[in-house]
């Protein structure tokens, strides 16, 4: 099962159960990278301390052009894909056609050199060379709250990085295999996107219909993903909403008041009635949760 990637005390290494994915969530081709990637990591990581002889080489390979949405939100329990792309650079010697040769973009929140979580793709990245030693990129960064991937502290700023590992032949299940014949690189601070929570709102107008200059109740609620029970709950009160109108007949929202949250994400206000139209509210967001807006609620005015 994929867990939350718990990183290990030597710099930079990655608990192999950041790559482990079910057979149902993933390909089948996805998951072997994974433990090979999560492997040689972890002997770089080593090595990079002092600590062991046996690490693959660093390969000369470097990344640019890293781009990613500016932010994506992940809900309560549904898988969450994101596409990023970059450029890989790479020495003439490096096979990047090779069958054991793989990139990936990846995630990582807080240091690059020790990160407090990282987030990775079911699939390496597919690459199209543009001369004999670059190449775009395209890969994917797949999120699953409800495996434990994230906790409600990781929403938020995360920044982008890119990993290349050549086997170079070397079968990493063989008895004979020779990890210092495999290549290496790794970068980070490639970029940056928020990893949000996302959320949720509602609302509800009555009485309805209801008389030409009589007093409307306004509620609703504002809600996000909880990460940790897989569900949504209410933010903390005192969130900042606006309640917004649209007149029957037309397309745009105006605003009509601002109001702050109550308990639990409760939302009441009230206004006079004057023509037809929608009721809505919306939600501009914060860093950590992603902005959001209710569907708008239809008053018959008599």
């Amino acid at each position: 099962m994929r867990i939350r990637a718990t990183v290990a005390a030597v710099t930079g290494a990655l608990a192999l159960s950041a790559f482990a994915v079910p057979a149902a969530q993933a390909d089948d081709s996805g998951s072997a990278y994974r433990a090979d990637v999560a492997k040689v990591r972890a002997a770089h990581a080593k090595s990079a301390l002092g600590s062991r002889a046996d690490a693959p080489y660093d390969m000369d390979v470097t990344f640019s052009n890293f781009k990613i949405a500016k932010s994506f939100k992940v809900g309560a329990l549904e898988r969450v894909s994101t596409t990023v792309t970059y450029t890989m650079t790479h020495a003439a010697d490096v096979d990047i056609e090779a069958e054991d040769f793989t990139t990936v973009p990846y995630l990582y929140k807080g240091s690059y050199t020790a990160p407090d979580n990282m987030l990775f793709g079911n699939l390496p990245a597919t690459c199209a060379a543009t001369s004999a030693t670059t190449a775009d990129c395209k890969g994917k960064i797949d999120v699953y709250p409800s495996e434990g991937e994230l906790i409600n502290a990781d929403a938020g700023s995360w920044k982008g990085a890119a990993l290349a590992l050549a086997q170079n032949g070397q079968d990493p299940l063989a008895e004979d295999y020779d990890i210092t014949k495999v290549g290496y690189a790794d970068q980070g601070g490639l970029g940056s996107t928020l990893v949000q929570r996302n959320a949720k709102l509602t609302v509800d107008a009555a009485p309805e219909p209801v008389k030409k200059g009589k007093t409307i109740t306004i509620t609703g609620k504002l809600t996000r993903a909880n990460w940790e029970t897989n569900k949504y709950s209410g933010l903390p009160s005192g969130q900042s909403v606006v309640l917004q109108f649209r007149q029957a007949g037309t397309t745009a929202y105006t605003n009509v008041k601002g109001i702050k949250t109550t308990t639990g994400g409760a939302l009441k206000t009230t206004v006079k009635a004057d023509v037809d139209g929608y009721y809505r509210f919306t939600y501009a967001g914060i860093t950590s949760t992603a902005p959001v807006s209710a569907a708008g609620d239809f008053v018959d005015v008599q």
